[in-house]
Parts: structure tokens; C-alpha cells; sequence
């Protein structure tokens, strides 16, 4: 097996064991986020471990593409301003002044600077261990999903959010810091949207409309940016 995540291969049974938990109707992992750029130098190594780790099951991988590198002379194709504010908020959350690309955050919770393997996949087994309350069961009819949240005990206020990405692209960089260089991405994210603020006690169901055959994601996270309580997938 070849790949950046290659040496720790042999916990991953472990690990997918330990993810599967109570999730209802859709995948249930651990999510993995990634704040990357196309026009950072520094990101291709995080971006082609995202692309690795969106391959395993139990883990829900994402990039969110900022937009405060396109300065530097290339406008990140996939970049959102809203994307650098989750990240600031983040920031926020951990008493930081400052961002930095590339930056996973495992669970909403665990920040690590960099394509450190070894260590992501150290605190994705680490999330994949922890026992959550927290069930998420999702169904989707036409353009409808449903959402159906239920907890073993009371896990106080939090945000249900809904997010859509899009599995691969490869994009030829022809300015900034990456000039000259084609790149591959993977499960970038193209909307992350608020569905509501739950009070972590009582059951919850909601119906959404959406669009498109894109995969839909549902994360269930601490209010204010706290840590992930449930991350669920429709592909």
C-alpha cells in the first residue's frame, strides 16, 4: 500500500470498527477538515492526504478552500469568504489571533499544522474511540432530505449544519506561489449552511430541500465552534 497514510494502515480496522457506532440511515465518520489554498505552497502534501484519507471509510474528509492567499496573484477557484470565517471562528474558539494554511481540524476539535500524517490519523483513531451520544439518521426523497437527531443524554445546544462537496477536480495554476503546476483535489466543499440551533436533549426532525446529486454531509457540532458530536453522509 503506497500513500502518505500507508504506515499506520495496520490500525484502520480498529479504527472502522470503532467509527460505525449508533449513525442511523447514512454514513457516520469522523469528520477531518482542511483549510487549504491553491495559491499556498505549502498545501499540495495536506491536499494529497485529504484525497487519501476522503478514500477510507469511517472518516468524512473535507477541504475548505480560503480566499486570504488569492493576493498573492491567483483567485482560488473554489475559495469562500465563509470558509475563512469558519476557520477564524475556529481560531476564535482556541483563543488564537491567527490562521494558517494548511490547517486540519479533526473532530472540530484537535488542530494540526501541516501534512502530519502520522498524527491526523493518531486523532482520527482517537475520535473513532470516543463514544458519542449523539444518532444521526438521514434519508433523502426527491429534492428532500431528512434529518432525524436523538441523544442518550442531554449534550447541551448545538449547531446542525448542512454541507455539499464536490468529489474531485484538478485545476492548472498559472500564477502565485504554485505557478505552473496542476493539482488534484478532492471532496472539495462548495456550500456549508446553518440548518438550525438544536437544544441537545429532545429528539429532532427537520426537512430540507436540496439539489443536485452532489454527496450531502450533516455535522452536528458543540455551539460555538465547539467539538463535532456527529457527522453523517449521504453519497
Amino acid at each position: 500500500m503506497k500513500g502518505l497514510l500507508a504506515p499506520i494502515a495496520a490500525v484502520w480496522v480498529a479504527v472502522l470498527a470503532a467509527a460505525a457506532g449508533p449513525a442511523g440511515a447514512g454514513e457516520r465518520g469522523v469528520l477531518v477538515e482542511l483549510f487549504t489554498s491553491q495559491g499556498c505552497s505549502a498545501c499540495p502534501p495536506a491536499d494529497r492526504m485529504l484525497a487519501e484519507l476522503a478514500g477510507r471509510e469511517g472518516v468524512i474528509a473535507l477541504a475548505l478552500h480560503v480566499d486570504y492567499w488569492d493576493y498573492i496573484g491567483w483567485k482560488d477557484s473554489f475559495a469562500q469568504p465563509k470558509f475563512t470565517a469558519r476557520q477564524k471562528a475556529y481560531a476564535r474558539a482556541n483563543h488564537s489571533r491567527s490562521v494558517f494554511t494548511p490547517q486540519i481540524i479533526v473532530g472540530g476539535q484537535d488542530r494540526v499544522m501541516g501534512a502530519k500524517a502520522m498524527k491526523v490519523m493518531d486523532l482520527i483513531r482517537a475520535h473513532a474511540q470516543a463514544s458519542s451520544p449523539v444518532s444521526v439518521a438521514l434519508a433523502r426523497e426527491g429534492g428532500t432530505l431528512s434529518v432525524t437527531l436523538a441523544t442518550e443524554q442531554a449534550v447541551g445546544p448545538a449547531d446542525v449544519q448542512l454541507v455539499r462537496y464536490r468529489p474531485a477536480a484538478t485545476v492548472h495554476i498559472k500564477r502565485g506561489e504554485n505557478a505552473g503546476r496542476t493539482l488534484d483535489y478532492a471532496n472539495i466543499v462548495t456550500d456549508w449552511k446553518p440548518l438550525g440551533r438544536w437544544d441537545g436533549s429532545a429528539p429532532l426532525r427537520l426537512s430540507v430541500e436540496v439539489e443536485g446529486d452532489r454527496p450531502i454531509v450533516v455535522v452536528v457540532q458543540k455551539a460555538g465552534h465547539g467539538p463535532v458530536l456527529a457527522a453523517a453522509r449521504l453519497r
